[in-house]
């Protein structure tokens, strides 16, 4: 998965009321390992004991975190978040403090096939009461401080090219993301639910030479 945030940090800031600070996006393509601003209630770098009303704050963020020591490839970071229930992101979804919105205008998942010359195909989704919506995040503390995205079961438009899962779109009012940001994790674990298919489009349909 890729996605696009073609926005820059005062229309984010705008869209989700949250201070933005010094933030330098402009706007531009995401890829994994790359930073990318995320909305958090938390502190800049290790969280601690939540504040009562505490702002939304937009920070940079790697999108990525360390895999768990089992993870048969050290070096890969993960990059969703499968299953909530794990023992690797049980803690920090339980705190409000690492949950997280991440902005988005666009994103792209693999199709499951190949075109005629054998290229796997990229599929690119929008959505159409939302310019810019916000994925549901969660961080992790690292020595450089990660996020990765909830999944959740796809819906008609993703089943359609191939795909079981994608990401968790949260829907376009502030008290869906002041419910990922704050509430206990029995009232936010509701919002893991997928996207309807009827506020997507597919922007776009290409073939991609290598996998990013």
């Amino acid at each position: 998965m890729l996605y696009r945030l073609d926005a820059d940090a005062g229309a984010i800031g705008d869209t989700f009321g949250a201070r933005v600070g010094d933030d330098p996006w402009t706007g531009g393509h995401v890829a994994p390992g790359s930073f990318a601003p995320v909305i958090t209630i938390g502190r800049e770098f290790i969280a601690g004991p939540m504040a009562a009303g505490q702002p939304k704050r937009m920070l940079p963020r790697l999108w990525g975190v360390p895999p768990p020591p089992s993870a048969p490839d050290a070096a890969r970071p993960v990059l969703s978040v499968r299953n909530p229930d794990s023992p690797f992101w049980v803690g920090n979804l339980r705190n409000p403090e690492f949950r997280c919105l991440v902005p988005a205008t666009a994103f792209m998942e693999w199709g499951s096939g190949t075109d005629r010359e054998g290229k796997r195909i990229q599929h690119w989704f929008a959505c159409t009461d939302q310019p810019l919506f916000a994925f549901a995040g969660v961080w992790k503390d690292s020595e450089v401080p990660g996020f990765a995205l909830l999944t959740c079961e796809a819906n008609a438009e993703l089943k359609r090219v191939g795909r079981d899962t994608m990401p968790v779109i949260l829907p376009p009012h502030s008290g869906a993301h002041e419910l990922w940001l704050r509430a206990s994790w029995d009232r936010a674990n509701e919002l893991l639910q997928p996207y309807s298919s009827s506020l997507m489009r597919e922007l776009a349909t290409s073939a991609a030479t290598a996998v990013r």
